[in-house]
């Protein structure tokens, strides 16, 4: 699924970066380039990153 339509990001290279270590959506937008342009998609990289935390947490 795509999460960043400006720049054609799709939620598994988000997930990657998530799971490179980018913590908040700064971190994405720095790694791949979603939410760093129009801000749209901010909310689904914040969801990404929330559904990612108990992992990084419990690891």
């Amino acid at each position: 699924m795509f999460v960043c339509l400006c720049n054609g990001v799709t939620s598994h290279t988000v997930c990657d970066a998530v799971e490179a270590g980018a913590a908040t959506s700064n971190d994405v937008a720095k790694a791949c380039g979603a939410g760093a342009d129009c801000g749209r998609c901010r909310r689904t990289i914040q969801a990404i990153l929330q559904s990612t935390k108990p992992n990084r947490t419990s690891a």
